[in-house]
């Protein structure tokens, strides 16, 4: 069958936010746990994929595009599964701007839907780290977690945001592809290609960041993978997770997907 327009798609985002903004509490926040630890998969398969190559300056390429083409079945089980996912929702502002419900109900679906993710997302953290699984390839699979985590928390507040919008850019891009997609290989298809994007492009991904940071932070009491890199873990804190990466990411998250996709598509499509 063939693509939907991008009006239909755009009818179809904005009827997609009823759900969204009316569901129950408890509702949008176990879809939101689900979403999160399905990102969590992405991201920690993703990093076994490509550890051993992202480590080598010279394989360091390489490294990123196996793991933009193992990372994107997070979004595929949280679209095809079903499932919130807080980035995906920014695309709420094109029900919003059709008054199909109000700003308090897309910001109480946001805040419900992140929570969950957060939750799901630091729930599989916990598992892999308390499994043991971080210490295959003789610790450097570890060694590599952590060095990921300083290097998000190192990342200034501008530079942080910008990267969130160019994730979610693609993230909102992707689900509006999905959205459009008649079947369900397209759908795979149009998620595997914008996701693979943003994960060879190095962009900020809130929820992915759920996972990467603390699963880093936890990975870091174990002094023989510190050391495998000579690592220094002193700016990697919980503090610095969510004041120098969760909170600018968001945001440029937000303008990313909120602005870019919904609202550009929104106007070219309803003016």
């Amino acid at each position: 069958m063939n693509m939907l327009t991008t009006k239909e798609i755009l009818e179809k985002v904005s009827a997609s936010g009823d759900f969204k903004a009316t569901a129950p509490v408890w509702k949008l926040f176990v879809l939101g746990i689900l979403a999160g630890a399905y990102i969590a998969f992405g991201a920690y398969a993703s990093t076994v994929a490509s550890f051993n190559l992202v480590s080598d300056p010279s394989t360091f390429g390489l490294g990123k595009v196996v793991a933009g083409a193992v990372f994107p079945v997070g979004l595929m089980l949280v679209v095809l599964c079903g499932a919130e996912l807080f980035t995906g929702n920014c695309l709420m502002v094109t029900g919003l701007f059709d008054k199909r419900f109000g700003i308090g109900a897309m910001l109480r679906n946001w805040v419900i839907v992140y929570a969950g993710n957060l939750v799901g997302a630091l729930l599989l953290a916990a598992l892999v780290n308390y499994a043991g699984l971080l210490g295959n390839g003789e610790g450097l699979l570890g060694a590599i977690t952590i060095k990921t985590a300083i290097g998000k928390c190192g990342l200034d507040f501008g530079k942080a945001f910008v990267l969130g919008i160019l994730c979610n850019w693609m993230v909102c891009l992707a689900v509006w592809m999905a959205t459009g997609a008649q079947v369900a290989i397209g759908k795979m298809f149009a998620i595997w290609f914008c996701i693979g994007l943003f994960i060879i492009g190095g962009f900020e991904h809130s929820v992915a960041n759920m996972y990467f940071i603390p699963s880093g932070l936890m990975a870091s009491s174990n002094e023989e993978w510190v050391q495998l890199l000579g690592l220094d873990t002193s700016g990697l804190t919980w503090g610095n997770f969510f004041v120098k990466n969760l909170i600018p990411v968001t945001l440029g998250n937000i303008v990313g997907g909120g602005l870019f996709v919904g609202t550009f598509y929104w106007a070219a499509n309803r003016k």
